[in-house]
């Protein structure tokens, strides 16, 4: 193991543990308390500056030990993070929030496009596709942010794989980057498992879904692994907002509106501990990272053995969890 490989494992997770045991002691928690109220699945007022000091722990250690333009993929993190910690706050509209996402997809795009493959570059159509696919990542994310210890296991298996399928392909700038993410992650973790004493806030959980798509769009122009890879990694988050989202707008409800309709919510609201969700998804999204590295340079044919497994895993969770949990459990 290299030099800098260790110094994002060790780094920022010590970082990242003592920044946040610090913030939660400071006179500035009170102000970024996030109050109980009819929409939400905690009972006590809990600061939301967890993922402030995530992304303070994992952003100068990533920018530190990996390539150039993956560095600006991190500086427009922390543009999303100081916008999203306003937003914590101050509760930004909508169309701000969404203009600040979009100019740091652009830029991103532009950076890691012109560092890919000749031949794996971007075209017109698939960079309409990635722009959508990185800006519904940006804010899925934030959207399953909503139980104790969920997102911040995502964040830590979901980099962690990618840190794994990037090593394996000797993109060694994408692995230190995406490894210093998960290290940040799992001191995060330490004060988040349920019952948690800190959320994560916009301020970490927007950066967090961007980082998903941008890096995981990285690995796709570098060819460390094909286009569905991310999307696999990532489909316990992916999947649930997704479905979550067609259903609210097929149903003629706003989307924006905040809600308790996510299918880990309804778990929760019909009988689940938010400890025995939390050590579930973890076990889904360990399955998810694993089946992705398997497939990750395997032949077609296994790919597609993948692709189609992970749809008839998902397919009957989703019936039973509607079976167990209805709507009518979560009515706004």
């Amino acid at each position: 193991m290299s030099r800098d490989m260790i110094i994002a494992l060790a780094v920022p997770v010590f970082v990242a543990w003592a920044l946040i045991a610090m913030l939660r002691r400071s006179k500035w928690a009170a102000g970024f308390a996030d109050e109980p109220n009819e929409r939400s699945l905690h009972t006590v007022p809990t600061p939301r500056i967890g993922g402030l000091g995530l992304m303070a722990a994992a952003l100068p250690v990533a920018a530190l030990v990996s390539s150039n333009e993956i560095a600006i993929v991190l500086a427009c993190a922390a543009a999303l993070c100081l916008v999203s910690l306003v937003d914590d706050v101050r509760d930004l509209a909508i169309p701000v929030r969404l203009a600040a996402q979009a100019t740091c997809i652009v830029v991103a795009m532009v950076a890691l496009s012109a560092a890919g493959a000749a031949h794996a570059r971007l075209g017109a159509v698939e960079a309409a596709f990635a722009f959508v696919a990185v800006l519904w990542m940006t804010n899925l994310f934030n959207f399953m942010d909503g139980s104790d210890g969920v997102a911040g296991g995502m964040a830590l298996i979901g980099f962690a794989a990618f840190a794994a399928g990037a090593w394996a392909a000797q993109e060694i700038p994408l692995a230190l980057a995406s490894a210093a993410v998960a290290s940040a992650a799992t001191g995060f973790l330490v004060h988040n498992f349920p019952p948690a004493r800190v959320f994560m806030g916009d301020a970490g959980s927007v950066p967090l879904g961007f980082l998903a798509g941008a890096l995981g769009l990285y690995g796709v122009v570098r060819e460390a692994w094909p286009a569905w890879f991310p999307l696999v990694v990532f489909s316990p988050f992916i999947v649930d907002a997704t479905v979550t989202l067609a259903r609210r707008v097929a149903r003629g409800e706003p989307p924006w509106r905040a809600h308790r309709s996510h299918y880990y919510q309804r778990l929760v609201l019909a009988g689940w501990s938010q400890r025995r969700l939390a050590l579930c998804a973890y076990a889904l999204m360990g399955l998810a990272a694993v089946a992705a590295l398997l497939g990750r340079a395997a032949g077609p044919a296994i790919q597609l053995g993948i692709l189609l497994g992970c749809a008839a895993l998902y397919l009957p969770l989703l019936i039973a969890i509607e079976r167990r949990a209805p709507r009518a459990v979560t009515t706004e």
